[in-house]
């Protein structure tokens, strides 16, 4: 399946099919999934973009049973990255996770610019009420999402870039989380927020994002901004 949209349409966002260890359909992309996002607990979390956002593909995962899983998938991309021949996108990952935290990696190769982007995650729990985590990516691509076309996999200025940050949790219901993020570029993103749970099922997040960035060919002028927003979320 994929995705349909347009004037008055629908769209559709996830639709896949799971046997086993194979998956198959459209969803979020492998290159995302496989790393658990970035900074999943803050709004604005792709300043610095991580992810190519949604894709056709065919997965399988094995999953040995004490914490190591790898998966190996074929992706087509969509719209302007959707693959142009019959070589496909392939997307290569493994993960391992214990108490303590999580470490996992993702690769992939984008068969329309032949490049390579990939990324290494590491996630700790410091404490029962602390966690912190740090990602960093590189890719062999001149081209960013900047140029027009680009490779599907590397959203970010430059050949590398690096995420972090971390959640604490008050008590049950409040939490402060951040993000930070940094490209080759020279863009720097930072992303914050208090998210309280007023009643079970029910969660107010209060956010305030900040990026800045230096002139290069896709940006003529260099600038700061700031920006904020509040979500109410209910989850059934």
């Amino acid at each position: 399946p994929a995705a349909v949209s347009g004037n008055g349409g629908a769209t559709i966002e996830h639709a896949y099919i799971q046997l086993g260890g194979f998956t198959l359909g459209y969803s979020d992309s492998l290159y995302e999934t496989l790393t658990d996002s970035a900074g999943a607990l803050v709004i604005q979390d792709s300043i610095v973009g991580y992810t190519p956002g949604k894709a056709n593909f065919v997965a399988y995962t094995f999953d040995a049973g004490n914490g190591f899983s790898a998966t190996l998938g074929l992706e087509a991309g969509h719209d302007d990255n959707y693959v142009d021949s019959y070589v496909p996108h392939v997307v290569v990952g493994a993960g391992f996770t214990q108490g303590w935290g999580s470490i996992a990696a993702v690769g992939a190769y984008d068969s329309n610019y032949e490049e390579f982007t990939g990324k290494v995650r590491l996630d700790v729990n410091a404490t029962e009420q602390l966690s912190l985590w740090v990602m960093a990516g590189y890719g062999t691509g001149d081209d960013n999402a900047f140029s027009g076309g680009h490779d599907f996999y590397k959203l970010w200025d430059g050949d590398w870039a690096v995420w972090g940050g971390g959640s604490y949790q008050f008590n049950e219901k409040t939490s402060f989380n951040l993000q930070v993020s940094y490209d080759d570029g020279e863009t720097l993103g930072i992303a914050a927020n208090v998210a309280h749970e007023l009643v079970p099922g029910f969660t107010i997040t209060a956010e305030v994002d900040y990026q800045d960035w230096d002139a290069n060919a896709y940006h003529p002028v260099g600038g700061d901004a700031f920006g904020g927003m509040i979500r109410f979320q209910r989850d059934f």
